[in-house]
């Protein structure tokens, strides 16, 4: 019975700290995104939409190599764009070992390679 009481006290006490609302904006931006321009957002949103962050991280390998490693290896030119985009669609073996990834025929060229120039933002 005095757990039940105690309980009913603290769910009391915290419904009558938490019920005043604020006149001012206390809105702030997300700081991950303020770095970035919308074509930049927009390919970050598609990677996260396309299920590609269950295999990939953008700073840590786990099954698939890091975002920023990529980033690294190629250079950012538009023929690595267009290459790095295909092989999200297509998939593919063996660059960076022997699990493939898993090809995504669903999305298009343009959005491949607007996912392609967020990850080119993750260099060091």
């Amino acid at each position: 019975m005095k757990k039940y009481l105690g309980l009913c006290l603290i769910g009391a006490f915290l419904v009558a700290c938490g019920g005043q609302q604020s006149s001012e904006n206390n809105e702030s931006p997300i700081p991950e995104l303020e770095n970035f321009a919308p074509i930049e957002l927009k390919g970050k949103q598609l990677i996260a939409e396309s299920g590609c962050l269950s295999c990939h991280k953008e700073r840590e390998k786990l099954i698939g190599p890091a975002y920023a490693d990529v980033a690294k290896k190629y250079e950012n030119t538009p023929e690595n764009i267009s290459l790095l985009g295909g092989k999200i669609i297509t998939g593919g073996k063996g660059v960076w070992g022997e699990i493939p990834m898993t090809p995504h025929p669903q999305i298009s060229q343009e959005n491949a390679e607007e996912m392609v120039k967020y990850i080119f933002t993750l260099t060091p």
